[in-house]
């Protein structure tokens, strides 16, 4: 695993990483597995600088940013594409700045003698062997919103930098500032077309050297990503295709192939085992990652994507997703509530009149939907969210039928213990009453939630991609850059019903970049035929994973009833809480390996080991 830590105290530390290498001009900062080349610092007296990951900054750029330090122009470090970790010290006050979405995560824990960081919670809590928290635990499973508990981590005693933020160490304190707005200035989607196009095109470039470069070629987001790629050089482009999708990512693919002749195209087909949830009855064959990640589900499938690349041509080089297009491109019609809070009637009434032609349903029902929630904020929103949770559990309903909300409740909430549910209630409610600053608009929360989900959840892909194949997994959708480019757009105009995807027609139709059949695509491809034959499949590994010997069950956060009836709805082929039982059940498995992890994460000083 790859990870980055570092001490702040009036005294040395007296354990460093395993085996970690020492970042170049600040005392007592290390990191573990990273390459030489992906950790560079510049130094000029007390004021250093290093950059940890893919960072598009030459030399030049990072002496040059020094004196962004001097002056602690914290967010200034923050703006080169790629997708980096920054620490930086200007005199006696250390910066460690993680990316907006979070593939950098920052996490923080004090002792008497000082503060000690990490970019792995795990790290952190194996200090003191601190055990998971379970009402952090509880609140990811029943929210997927990373910053519902704020800066608390899924360890005790281990806190988190929320999104946005970053962590200020001095030898007496240490305390968490804001360098992102909670919102941007808006920008109209065709005059920011430019923007995106700039933005993307650096973060592509940023990660093209001598490696052998592969895509995925399925949607449009990673269409456009190989075919940025493609501008620079051969690309093995990847379609998952298997013939139980029936959807025309292939065709499309094909067709792109013919028009970008330097997209060497090879169609995966899919077979038997590429299913959802195959191989969680051995789980020493997933890579251990810091976090719960649901592409344990999907780990098959994401194999066999790497597998065609790898039979094309030698490995460890770079592969493009287009994992988070959606996120930032578009946008759920959970603005509705927002409109309709400022009070903007006729564009709400026109929008919802559109969703409702989609979802076959009345313009009044999707006003319905989106009216609650436009009459409370964030605080208030939460505090139902508690009232909820101490109420019995609800039977199910699809999210698509409920309520639009700040943070909805998923299905897996339901599936806690009563004490459980109060437990995480009276969390959430002490998180309404501590909120400070809290976002004006539901698209804003929403849009940094699930961006920050995400980033977590390719982490998974990420560390299979690298302990597997060698090869490096790239996600240019979540680069700062792009975010902040994409998201100065306002929801309702990234989201309009009647366009697809907008922002990326507005950004290159006609530039000679992306085929324009491409961006005028209205389709996209699901798997879900490929979730329900494996919930099917393999519905008895899942009883035993989530059954009464697992350890959701013994923190109280999984029942066996709802468990079961959930996986009887799949196996009669009925609509079930799929995204639900993904956290689920790839929660139990990090769990699992945490239990059996004999993973060394810190040596003391003078050679005496500490093992996790």
């Amino acid at each position: 695993m790859r990870w980055s830590a570092g001490f702040c105290g009036g005294t040395g530390p007296d354990q460093r990483p395993a085996g970690g290498q020492a970042v170049r001009g600040l005392e007592a900062t290390w990191t573990s597995g990273w390459p030489a080349d992906r950790v560079r610092a510049v130094t000029d007296g007390p004021h250093v600088l290093a950059v940890i990951g893919e960072c598009g900054a030459d030399v030049h750029h990072l002496e040059g940013a020094l004196a962004a330090v001097r002056a602690k122009d914290w967010r200034a470090l923050t703006r080169w594409p790629g997708s980096y970790l920054v620490v930086a010290r200007s005199g006696a006050t250390l910066a460690v700045i993680g990316d907006l979405a979070g593939q950098h995560p920052v996490f923080y824990r004090p002792d008497a003698a000082g503060t000690w960081w990490s970019s792995a919670a795990p790290a952190l809590a194996a200090l003191d062997n601190a055990p998971v928290d379970a009402t952090a635990l509880a609140a990811h499973l029943a929210t997927g919103q990373p910053d519902v508990l704020a800066d608390r981590s899924l360890f005790r005693g281990v806190k988190r930098v929320p999104g946005g933020h970053l962590l200020i160490l001095r030898p007496e304190a240490a305390w968490v500032e804001r360098y992102e707005p909670p919102a941007y200035d808006e920008a109209d989607l065709h005059q920011q077309g430019a923007v995106v196009r700039a933005a993307l095109a650096e973060a592509v470039a940023a990660r093209l050297d001598r490696r052998p470069v592969s895509s995925d070629l399925a949607g449009l987001d990673s269409t456009t990503l190989g075919c940025l790629a493609a501008q620079h050089g051969a690309v093995t482009a990847v379609t998952f295709a298997d013939e139980r999708l029936r959807d025309d990512d292939l065709a499309y693919a094909t067709r792109t192939a013919a028009a970008v002749p330097a997209l060497a195209h090879q169609a995966v087909p899919g077979g038997a085992d590429t299913l959802y949830y195959a191989g969680l009855d051995d789980l020493s064959r997933l890579p251990a990652t810091a976090a719960p990640n649901p592409y344990v589900v999907t780990a098959s499938i994401k194999r066999a994507v790497l597998d065609a690349v790898a039979a094309r041509g030698p490995g460890q080089g770079v592969h493009f997703t287009g994992a988070a297009g959606d996120a930032v491109l578009s946008a759920p019609s959970s603005y509705l509530a927002d409109l309709l809070r400022e009070r903007r009637h006729r564009p709400a009434a026109a929008h919802a009149r559109l969703h409702a032609r989609l979802r076959h349903t009345s313009t009044l029902a999707v006003l319905g939907r989106a009216r609650p929630a436009s009459r409370t904020g964030l605080a208030g929103a939460w505090r139902q969210t508690a009232a909820a949770l101490r109420q019995p559990a609800r039977p199910w309903i699809p999210q698509a039928q409920q309520p639009i909300a700040w943070t909805p409740l998923l299905a897996s909430a339901d599936w806690m213990t009563p004490d459980a549910r109060r437990m995480l209630a009276d969390a959430v409610d002490h998180a309404a009453g501590a909120l400070t600053d809290p976002p004006g608009r539901l698209a804003d929360w929403s849009d940094r939630q699930d961006l920050a989900r995400l980033a977590a959840d390719t982490a998974g892909w990420r560390a299979l991609a690298l302990a597997e194949y060698g090869t490096e997994l790239a996600a240019p959708f979540l680069d700062n850059e792009v975010i902040r480019a994409c998201l100065a757009v306002p929801a309702d105009q990234r989201g309009a019903p009647d366009r697809y995807k907008p922002l990326l027609h507005a950004a290159f139709t006609g530039r000679g970049v992306v085929p324009d059949f491409v961006l005028t695509r209205r389709t996209k491809g699901g798997f879900n035929a490929l979730a329900y034959q494996g919930l099917r499949t393999h519905g008895p590994v899942l009883r035993e994973l989530l059954g009464p010997g697992s350890h959701l069950a013994a923190l109280g956060l999984v029942t066996e009833r709802p468990v079961g009836e959930t996986l009887d709805r799949a196996a009669a082929g009925l609509p079930t809480a799929q995204g639900a039982l993904h956290l689920v059940v790839a929660a139990e498995v990090w769990l699992r390996q945490l239990a059996a992890a004999r993973t060394c994460w810190w040596e003391e000083v003078h050679a005496r080991v500490a093992a996790a």
